[in-house]
């Protein structure tokens, strides 16, 4: 923080379940500090049965917004005054700005911070390129809303559960026609023509109380020697740095991208919201947060 805590230094947060493990804290603080901001951002565990409460209780008290993660992005929506056109059509909020009229407005910046770094050094059109996406959570649905939005021509998505899959593409429809589902054992012939690879499942993900988690990759090797040389594979996950993924990836001369610059993008956009300021330090929002992994 800039300066010692006061009666007027304002609040934002995260609301989550667990939550404790979150980096948000860290890079907004350190935001806030080159902002000279009198403002504190701190974790607020949430069980799902206290969320309304305190929602409720924040506004109440002047917060000056909070982001939303697992498991409450998609309960939250209904306990917001008015949603952003984006959040309604995820069905997902990730940040909450105070409502002119009292309580909150749900937007979703998630698809921002996705995006940001694919729109650095990639292709200038991604109208003829092929994408695919691993895993139909909601993660990847702001994902299919970012690739819409990048104007990819194609894009499959695919996970273990079948029907799961073609309830997702359903709901996708209306708005990402050039989505299909793909059943798992057609992936080799995607990944060979894709220019993209996105994983959203959590399989790779350093786990506390379970030291082998992270050499697990979602992807056999038969399907990783698929990939095109020079495709991009982008990986939601950011602990451990590279994920198995990533390292097989870049052994194969792909492209790797992680998620902590997805989560410092969605950061710097909720914080805009919040703040009003449009210059918001991404580069000291990305230093704190990679320093915290890497200590």
């Amino acid at each position: 923080m800039g300066s010692p805590i006061t009666a007027t230094t304002a609040l934002v947060g995260v609301l989550g379940d667990p939550v404790r493990h979150s980096l948000s804290p860290v890079m907004h603080n350190a935001a806030l500090a080159a902002l000279d901001l009198n403002w504190v951002y701190v974790a607020l565990p949430t069980p799902a049965g206290q969320l309304a409460v305190v929602v409720e209780g924040l506004a109440a008290v002047g917060c000056r917004g909070l982001n939303v993660t697992l498991p409450h992005k998609q309960s939250v929506a209904t306990l917001c005054r008015e949603l952003s056109p984006l959040a309604a059509r995820l069905g997902a909020v990730n940040t909450l700005v105070p409502h002119a009229d009292g309580g909150w407005l749900g937007t979703n910046t998630d698809v921002e911070g996705f995006l940001a770094p694919l729109r650095r050094g990639g292709p200038e059109s991604w109208s003829e390129r092929r994408a695919v996406v691993l895993g139909c959570g909601g993660s990847a649905r702001a994902v299919v809303a970012g690739l819409a939005e990048l104007g990819v021509g194609a894009i499959a998505v695919s996970a273990r559960r079948s029907e799961a899959v073609a309830a997702f593409v359903a709901g996708c429809r209306g708005w990402a026609p050039q989505l299909r589902g793909l059943d798992w054992s057609q992936l080799d012939g995607a990944l060979a023509g894709a220019a993209l690879l996105v994983n959203t499942t959590p399989v790779g993900m350093a786990a506390a109380g379970d030291p082998e988690a992270a050499a697990h990759c979602p992807l056999s090797p038969r399907q990783l020697d698929a990939l095109p040389a020079g495709a991009t594979v982008y990986d939601l996950i950011y602990t451990p740095r590279p994920t198995a993924l990533l390292r097989a990836a870049g052994e194969r001369g792909c492209r790797s991208l992680d998620g902590l610059e997805m989560l410092v993008q969605q950061g710097a956009a909720a914080l805009r919201l919040w703040s009003g300021c449009s210059a918001v330090p991404v580069a000291a929002m990305r230093a704190a947060a990679a320093a915290a992994l890497a200590g």
